[in-house]
């Protein structure tokens, strides 16, 4: 069996290399070949998981971020042969290890290399592009994608706390048309949301009602969040209810198409992504990622 490592060293506080080593001992002890890829720059962690689909790999292992992750899940778009994804999260967020109760202790998260439960899990495509957990835009989502990646080191999901907090307050909107499974919405707003996830931007409880193989994004219009909404918007997210606040419109899809008049901005899985129009959609069940035994 062969076995595929994409680290990206600078994760994890500049941690993750520590970690590479015991991951190694324990696919060598279950027999695996095992390979080191280290990423310098941007779509390394692509190419290095494109190549081990064509060497036809058994594992994939993702040791890093968010943006790690997500660059490693696009080199298993259209290939014939899509080996299993384990995850060892070490991001600011890590939403996508949080919707599979993956350990959020690197330590913890590479034991359970040892598991042999493997869960089918879906993916969303936006354009040309897959992402695995959230899609945002608006003026928001552009304020989320420039927060500097010193601040995430330093201050963790408080710096798109913070951000996004300043965003919301300078109650600046954008005009939206989103077309889903036969309807339209248009009107300005902050942001536009599609989760697949339960997890978005730590908040475990954003999307309650989210599985990731539930076949469907989930999505949000925030329509009017001046500060005193934002506030109780705040309360309704802990709550887990943001769907039922007055000044949030809730659906779910398989297909849905966002554009805009004005030039604006998309944040996916965390990172910059490309300007509107965007068109999502949803391939269920796309990747077996190695969860917990208990799951």
């Amino acid at each position: 069996m062969k076995a595929t490592i994409i680290i990206n060293p600078s994760s994890g506080k500049e941690q993750a290399l520590e970690y590479v080593k015991k991951a190694e001992d324990i696919l060598s002890e279950q027999g695996y070949h095992v390979t080191v890829n280290e990423t310098a720059k941007e779509l390394d962690a692509t190419q290095f998981c494109t190549d081990a689909c064509k060497e036809c790999h058994d594992l994939v292992v993702s040791i890093g971020g968010d943006g790690t992750l997500h660059e490693t899940i696009n080199g298993l778009m259209d290939q014939d042969h899509r080996p299993k994804l384990a995850i060892i999260p070490l991001g600011t967020v890590n939403d996508f290890a949080r919707a599979l109760q993956i350990p959020l202790n690197p330590d913890q998260a590479i034991e359970t290399l040892r598991s042999s439960h493997v869960k089918n899990v879906d993916m969303g495509k936006l354009n040309d592009q897959l992402f695995a957990n959230v899609i945002a835009a608006g003026s928001l989502a552009e304020a989320l994608s420039s927060v500097p990646s010193e601040d995430k080191s330093k201050l963790g999901a408080f710096a798109y706390f913070r951000d996004g907090m300043k965003e919301l307050m300078s109650n600046s909107a954008s005009p939206l048309k989103i077309e889903h499974d036969g309807e339209i919405w248009e009107g300005e707003a902050p942001l536009f949301l599609a989760a697949l996830t339960n997890s978005v931007g730590g908040f475990e409880s954003m999307v309650p009602d989210a599985e990731v193989d539930d076949g469907l994004l989930h999505c949000f219009i925030m329509t009017n969040l001046n500060m005193f909404n934002t506030l109780t918007a705040g309360l309704s997210l802990l709550l887990g209810n943001l769907k039922d606040h007055k000044d949030v419109i809730y659906f779910t899809a398989k297909h849905v198409k966002v554009s805009s008049t004005d030039p604006v901005k998309t944040n996916v899985d965390g990172e910059e992504g490309p300007p509107l129009p965007v068109d999502l959609r949803i391939i269920p069940g796309h990747i077996r990622v190695v969860v917990p035994e208990e799951l």
